[in-house]
């Protein structure tokens, strides 16, 4: 009888989980933020890598394949659902074309938002040992030792404001540009069933070109999650002020010291993130076309 009443309480979850899913905003909220997720984690993860293996596990360019290549993976995830923005940035343009409704911009957002905070937590906890042992547990954002840069995006020392602006000015232009061109079918898109590769060859194209002033950071909510995630997880609130320690800038994937005696190859891995944005609107890639 204990068996049969666990039995049918479990039949009942699954009945009132499949309702929710199939409402529209739910599907929508939850490919969002597993796409967002999986981005993060694959990208998160890369960085982590290079930066607490000493330039033993990857350099700069590897971790623009793990953000190239974990957008391409959230495109096949969410891309017939939400149609995998993972960019506030991407889903605030569509809202401005009319290509997505202003009430759905909220859930984006929110979706986009919490797929990055929980893909920052799964890499801090993955990569927990390495990191402490590479900081001696001291989680600090600037310095030659400084982590903090493993989850959020911080600006080179010798960027002021206002150069700063226009590179994340000029870094999102790119983005959309060439993502509505892909999409664009009197032009030359993308080939159906190739999009993911395209938009992660897209975001691996701006961070090799893109990424040294501070990242490549067009991506709000990428950006946003983790650093809230790392103002919680011992970094404190420096990561809301924090910049780039002026001892060392990042050259080419490694490491060059300038003003100090601190060499870390793995310092490339701080500066160097890059944002995913991808897909198109929430019908489906193809409603990124344009009536040019």
């Amino acid at each position: 009888m204990l068996e049969e009443g666990k039995a049918e309480e479990l039949s009942r979850a699954q009945g009132r989980f499949m309702c929710f899913v199939r409402k529209k905003h739910a599907r929508v909220g939850l490919a969002e933020t597993l796409s967002t997720f999986v981005m993060m984690v694959f990208g998160l993860g890369s960085v982590a890598q290079v930066v607490t293996g000493g330039g033993l596990f990857g350099d700069y360019l590897s971790i623009n394949l793990g953000f190239g290549l974990g957008v391409a993976m959230g495109v096949h995830i969410g891309g017939k659902v939400s149609g995998a923005h993972m960019n506030a940035a991407v889903s605030f343009t569509m809202c401005v074309l009319g290509r997505l409704g202003w009430k759905m911009l909220p859930l984006y957002v929110a979706a986009q938002l919490l797929g990055s905070f929980f893909a920052a937590g799964t890499v801090f906890i993955l990569y927990y040992d390495a990191i402490y042992h590479y900081c001696e547990g001291n989680f600090t954002v600037s310095g030659p030792k400084a982590t903090a840069g493993i989850f959020a995006t911080y600006p080179a020392p010798y960027i002021p404001t206002h150069a700063g602006f226009l590179d994340q000015v000029l870094g999102t232009a790119m983005l959309l540009l060439c993502l509505t061109a892909l999409a664009d079918q009197r032009n030359q898109p993308a080939p159906s069933g190739g999009e993911p590769v395209a938009v992660g060859a897209l975001v691996l194209l701006i961070g090799v070109s893109m990424g040294s002033n501070s990242g490549y950071a067009i991506n709000p909510t990428r950006d946003l999650g983790p650093r809230i995630f790392t103002a919680f997880a011992g970094w404190g609130s420096e990561v809301f002020r924090g910049s780039w320690s002026l001892s060392q800038l990042s050259l080419g994937g490694r490491q060059e010291t300038l003003w100090s005696g601190c060499q870390s190859i793995t310092d490339c891995g701080r500066k160097c993130l890059v944002v995913g944005a991808c897909g198109s609107s929430i019908s489906g890639w193809s409603d990124w076309s344009f009536d040019l």
